[in-house]
């Protein structure tokens, strides 16, 4: 199944002209994306408490493949999710255009996010807009450079947060033109004693 208007942080990809330097890093322009070995290969892990309109994906891969936009005829890019719970497609994606594999995973966040919280996805997608653009630093662990967020901590809401207010991301890069080889979501404990929220895509 094709399913590409759940993402609707594609728009967010079209940084403004006050993006930070963390900002700049994650969302560098990475595309045309080199698919001559194959689709790349991020292996998904994700845990955290079990939820009414929230189940944890467990283990699995997101892939991004080449594909072609069927009304145009035109290359594109589409991504294939494969968990134990589902196997779909995503896209099309414009070959030119922003990260899928970024934007795939920043809508997961949020998605998931308003469902622990029982927040609005609208709100927490322009909060994680803001504190992408805005704000963030970077870190050099080793020979890794880490671009690091945490878009609740001060947001006036946070204590309806339900212990979101802690989420912090992490997306570990290479050179700003290839893929990003991390990207990590993860809260401290949850309120009511429920475990952490932990969502995480790693490049094979």
């Amino acid at each position: 199944m094709r399913i590409l208007r759940g993402l609707a942080l594609i728009g967010l990809l079209a940084g403004p002209l006050w993006a930070g330097e963390a900002g700049d890093l994650v969302f560098a322009q990475r595309g045309p994306w080199d698919l001559s070995q194959g689709p790349l290969v991020w292996m998904l892990h994700q845990t955290g408490p079990q939820a009414e309109g929230f189940a944890p994906l467990g283990e699995g891969t997101v892939s991004l493949g080449a594909a072609t936009d069927a009304p145009h005829g035109q290359p594109a890019l589409e991504l294939t999710e494969k968990t134990p719970r589902t196997t779909r497609k995503i896209g099309p994606f414009p070959v030119s255009g922003g990260d899928p594999a970024l934007t795939f995973f920043l809508e997961t966040t949020a998605r998931d996010m308003a469902a622990l919280t029982g927040g609005s996805p609208f709100y927490i997608r322009n909060r994680l807009k803001d504190a992408l653009f805005r704000s963030g630093e970077i870190r050099h662990e080793g020979e890794a450079t880490v671009a690091v967020f945490v878009p609740f901590a001060q947001d006036e809401n946070r204590g309806r947060m339900a212990g979101f207010d802690t989420l912090e991301l992490r997306f570990t890069l290479d050179d700003p033109g290839r893929p990003i080889r991390r990207m990590l979501a993860e809260t401290g404990p949850l309120s009511g004693g429920r475990p952490a929220y932990h969502s995480e895509m790693v490049l094979k």
